[in-house]
C-alpha cells in the first residue's frame, strides 16, 4: 500500500509520499513514488503514484521518454500548452497501460493492475494546478472546495488535514501538517512506511523550492511524532469530564 498527499496553497503546492511497497509483513521493499521534471523559467511538473508497482513504473518510464522526445502523434510533457493537457496525456497513458496489462492477464488482471496518480505543476504565465488522475484515465482538479488530494491509505491521515488546513498557511506549517498526517498513518497501518519524500513547489519558481527525504532516524520527525502524541494526550485530559447520571 502507500500514502501520498498533494496540497494546494496560495504560495504554491506541497507534496509528500511514503516509499513502502510490500506483499506481506515479511516482504517489505522501498521504491520512490514521487517524480518531477522541470524546464527552468518555463514549467515544473511532479507526480506521485499509488497502486500496482509494475503499472506505475511503466507509466513513469513513458513519462521520462516524453520529456526527451514525444511518442508518435503524442504531445511531449514540455510541449503541452497547459497543465490540463498534461493531465489529459498522463490519464490516457495510465488508462492504456492498465488496459494492456489487463488484456495480457485476462480476468485475473482485471483489478490487479490498477493505479492512480497525483499530478502537480505550473507552466509560465499560468496558475499552479493540482490534479487527481484515476485508473480510468479521467481526472479532477483541486479547488477551493477540494484543496488537497490523497491516494493510497487515506483514511488515517485525512482528519488531520481537514482540521488543520488553511489555504494561506506558510509552506513550513503545511509541511508540518503533512508530517503529522503521515505520522498518524504510520502509527495505524504497517503498509505505509518510512522513508518519506517531501517536495515544495513555490509559485513561479518552476523548480523544487524545497526537497527532502525523511528517514527512520530523522531527529525532527522523531521529535514531532513524540510531541504530537503528548499533545493529544494533554488535549484529551483537558476535555470536560463525562459523568454517568445517578441511578
Amino acid at each position: 500500500m502507500t500514502y501520498c498527499v498533494g496540497m494546494m496553497l496560495e504560495k504554491g503546492i506541497v507534496m509528500m509520499s511514503d516509499t513502502r511497497t510490500n506483499s506481506g509483513v515479511d516482504n517489505i521493499s522501498v521504491f520512490r513514488k514521487m517524480f518531477h521534471w522541470s524546464k527552468p523559467g518555463e514549467r515544473m511538473m511532479a507526480v506521485m503514484t499509488a497502486g500496482n508497482l509494475a503499472t506505475t513504473q511503466a507509466v513513469i518510464s513513458r513519462l521520462e521518454e516524453r520529456t526527451k522526445a514525444p511518442e508518435d502523434r503524442s504531445i511531449g510533457l514540455f510541449e503541452a500548452p497547459t497543465m490540463f493537457q498534461v493531465a489529459t496525456e498522463i490519464g490516457q497513458m495510465l488508462r492504456e497501460t492498465i488496459a494492456h496489462r489487463q488484456k495480457a492477464n485476462g480476468e485475473a488482471g482485471r483489478r490487479k493492475f490498477t493505479a492512480s496518480i497525483i499530478l502537480a505543476g505550473q507552466i509560465a504565465g499560468m496558475e499552479p494546478r493540482l490534479f487527481m488522475i484515476y485508473p480510468e484515465g479521467n481526472f479532477i482538479e483541486a479547488s477551493y472546495d477540494t484543496p488537497f488530494f490523497q491516494i493510497g491509505e487515506t483514511k488515517y491521515g485525512r482528519p488531520i488535514l481537514i482540521r488543520g488546513y488553511d489555504r494561506d498557511m506558510s509552506f513550513e506549517d503545511a509541511v508540518k501538517l503533512l508530517m503529522v498526517s503521515f505520522d498518524s498513518t504510520l502509527k495505524a497501518n504497517l503498509s505505509v512506511g518510512l522513508p518519506l519524500d517531501m517536495m515544495v513547489i513555490g509559485r513561479d519558481d518552476f523548480a523544487a523550492t524545497h526537497e527532502r527525504r525523511l528517514t527512520h532516524d530523522d531527529p525532527y520527525f522523531e521529535r514531532l511524532s513524540d510531541e504530537w502524541g503528548n499533545a493529544l494526550r494533554t488535549a484529551f485530559h483537558s476535555l470536560p469530564p463525562y459523568s454517568f447520571p445517578d441511578t
